[in-house]
């Protein structure tokens, strides 16, 4: 597989969640969604999902590796930081800590720790076995 292809396999999810997550933000406040009593519920758990998507992208970019899925969550954290700065930049939308490691952060390892549970960490041989290097 070529370079670019491979990239691709590998990161390009992690590079559509980062495009959606981007796009979401970038909308101004007076034109989000009104979920009334839900509306918490409703956007945290998005930040939530959004970048809990995003860290389990992040660690099959990572090819599942062993011990390699704190990088994906850091990843998803550092990722959640810029976006909350881009969204400083965005009318009626302002940047919060809190989400950036509660929600957004939370997220992540919450998907991570789900993601554990079904998929088998490889090790570094299990990895060069598979691209057929040694």
């Amino acid at each position: 597989m070529s370079d670019i292809k491979e990239f691709i396999h590998r990161w390009g999810f992690s590079l559509l969640m980062m495009g959606t997550i981007f796009a979401f933000s970038s909308t101004p406040g007076s034109d989000l969604p009104s979920f009334a009593s839900f509306d918490s519920l409703v956007k945290k758990g998005g930040h939530m999902l959004g970048y809990g998507l995003l860290a389990a992208a992040n660690w099959y970019g990572l090819d599942f590796k062993q011990n390699r899925s704190w990088l994906a969550w850091l990843f998803a954290v550092l990722y959640a930081a810029t976006d909350e700065f881009h969204q400083s930049f965005v009318p009626g939308r302002h940047p919060s800590l809190v989400d950036v490691f509660l929600f957004d952060g939370g997220g992540a390892v919450i998907m991570l720790l789900i993601a554990s549970q079904f998929i088998k960490p490889k090790t570094s041989n299990q990895v060069n076995d598979l691209h057929g290097r040694v």
